[in-house]
């Protein structure tokens, strides 16, 4: 799968998603630091990667965009520390091939992960 990581998740989420064969960028690392949310969206699709983030904005976007993709994974439910949303993520790649059969926005938080699709897959 291909990713790219928004700029309130760790760039060091990279390494382990590289390290599981993944293709993983960071927004901050590809000139998208301070670019709006519609950027990001928009280099996403383009490429073809699923959105990595913390941002609640994502959802609402989506919803307005109607758009089918990209697909994002969403952390929720608190400020993260590095170690605990790299965990949280190696826990999401575990379901991975579940989760991503569509696109969607996975919603990941300590106690579970939920998926829902996007708004243009109605």
């Amino acid at each position: 799968m291909r990713f790219l990581v928004d700029m309130p998740v760790t760039p060091q989420a990279v390494t382990p998603l590289e390290a599981k064969g993944h293709d993983a960028v960071h927004a901050s690392a590809i000139g998208l630091g301070a670019s709006p949310d519609s950027d990001i969206l928009e280099r996403a699709t383009a490429e073809g990667r699923i959105v990595i983030t913390a941002d609640l904005d994502y959802p609402r976007l989506l919803a307005q965009l109607k758009v089918d993709r990209p697909g994002v994974i969403l952390f929720r439910g608190g400020s993260y520390s590095d170690a605990e949303m790299l965990a949280l993520l190696d826990r999401v790649l575990a379901q991975a091939e579940t989760l991503y059969r569509d696109c969607s926005i996975t919603v990941v938080d300590q106690h579970r992960i939920r998926r829902r699709g996007l708004p243009g897959t109605d």
